[in-house]
């Protein structure tokens, strides 16, 4: 998979869940910004589905788990529009705080998904 693309999701995941955290810790209901910032992270994810159905007849083969690979990106991607969902029907700062747990785990899954596609030994 192309790295330069997993560091840019893996950043907005970060930073778009440290965002919602600390705003829903302090108080905050979701704004503009936390539901942009998923909003951010869903596009790049449809990307990243893109990218991966056209990647292999180019030749760039994962080299580990396809199956694996497909599970994490179909979760990562329904984890974001799941939260922003629930965060905008319940209105609350402690569902601010679930969409930026939701980003954080997508951020370690877009991690796993570069793993899995580059690094490991199929």
């Amino acid at each position: 998979m192309i790295l330069w693309f997993t560091y840019v999701q893996v950043a907005v995941a970060v930073l778009g869940g440290l965002l919602c955290v600390i705003l829903g810790l302090a108080g905050r209901r979701p704004s503009d910004y936390t539901v942009g910032a998923l909003a951010l992270l869903e596009l790049l994810l449809v990307a990243q589905v893109v990218i991966a159905i056209v990647a292999p007849f180019v030749g760039n083969l994962p080299t580990g788990s396809v199956l694996e690979f497909w599970v994490y990106l179909v979760s990562a991607a329904l984890l974001p529009p799941a939260a922003v969902i629930w965060a905008l029907l319940e209105r609350s700062r402690w569902s601010t705080v679930i969409m930026g747990i939701a980003a954080l785990s997508v951020a370690v899954m877009v991690w796993r998904m570069q793993v899995i596609w580059t690094i490991q030994i199929g």
